[in-house]
């Protein structure tokens, strides 16, 4: 019984290395793709090198390059994590809403998600809006953007009803573009000032939207949306 029992915990602890090894090598991964976040908000895609993004993480370049072969490899890492949760956020910041909703606060619930995203990852902005980024993150970035536009042209559908497919997209490239312009200042701005510029962003869009938008014919058990003023 002693055998059986010494040789069923040598498997056990045999299955085990593996699982311990890789748990901590995730925790490595994570530790430098932090790193590496912090270096390419601070200097920028370009002027950051693998040995900075060591010397961040407190880790030598060799145990660095176990894990990635050069910087292209850990922004690009750095950048499919940051694309599959920035679709979750706007999965959830565009979904279509009540015709009835305020427009003030279908905008303004949209706007949040997406500065509260940026402002917790400000490498995202570094890395997407950069003029170097690797080729596959400028792909990757593509159909992001495309996406989005989707979403956004989904979104105004549910103000207005009657726009013919040219018009959502026009519209909704405005709108991106318009956010794009003032998370730049959002971003390079903190504490109340920044709160300013969240409130100026959504007001430039509100505006931009309100005389589109227009009286809209109330529903069945509904006053209709509140028109802001402008």
């Amino acid at each position: 019984m002693s055998a059986n029992r010494e040789k069923d915990d040598q498997v056990q602890q045999e299955k085990e290395q593996p699982r311990r090894r890789q748990a901590r090598g995730e925790r490595r991964i994570a530790q430098l793709l932090e790193a590496a976040a912090a270096v390419f908000t601070t200097t920028g895609y370009t002027a950051a090198s693998t040995n900075a993004i060591a010397r961040e993480a407190g880790v030598s370049p060799g145990t660095l390059y176990q894990f990635f072969p050069n910087k292209e490899a850990i922004a690009i890492e750095l950048g499919d994590r940051l694309m599959h949760e920035m679709r979750e956020t706007y999965g959830e910041a565009l979904a279509p809403v009540d015709p009835a909703t305020p427009l003030d606060e279908a905008v303004g619930s949209a706007v949040d998600r997406f500065i509260a995203f940026n402002c917790e990852h400000p490498v995202f902005f570094a890395l997407m809006h950069g003029p170097d980024i690797p080729g596959r993150i400028t792909e990757e970035h593509d159909a992001l953007h495309a996406t989005l536009l989707s979403r956004i042209e989904g979104l105004l559908s549910s103000f207005l009803p009657d726009a013919v497919p040219a018009d959502l997209t026009r519209t909704a490239h405005m709108c991106l573009g318009m956010y794009k312009a003032g998370l730049e200042l959002v971003l390079g701005h903190e504490g109340a000032e920044r709160d300013a510029y969240v409130q100026e962003l959504k007001n430039a869009l509100i505006r931009y939207l309100d005389p589109l938008v227009g009286e809209l014919p109330a529903l069945p058990g509904h006053p209709g949306p509140a028109r802001t003023a402008t």
